[in-house]
């Protein structure tokens, strides 16, 4: 598991009306402990796309990066650490209308 340490939160703009609801972008820094598989010492963030709609919301995608180096990190996360980064994005998706 991981510990969710700073994040943004951002609308994503739909120009020409195409999606339907609203999405946001989450960038989510987070620290993994030196003997899971994803740590680096690069630090590692977490890019998750949000989706928000009358029927549901939920994450449409997700993905892992280094900090330092914007590396892209092919690995998934577990089921509960998808449940809490969802969680967290239900909870702080508002912030991105501020």
């Amino acid at each position: 598991m991981f510990t969710m340490t700073s994040y943004t939160v951002e609308l994503v703009k739909d120009p020409f009306g195409i999606l339907t609801g609203q999405r946001y972008e989450f960038l989510i820094d987070i620290e993994v402990e030196e003997d899971d598989e994803l740590y680096s010492e690069s630090g590692l963030y977490i890019r998750a796309i949000y989706s928000v709609e009358e029927e549901k919301s939920g994450i449409m995608k997700y993905e892992l990066y280094e900090k330092t180096t914007q590396l892209y990190l092919d690995f998934d996360l577990e089921d509960d650490e998808v449940a809490a980064v969802e969680a967290f994005c239900k909870e702080h998706f508002h912030e991105g209308n501020e």
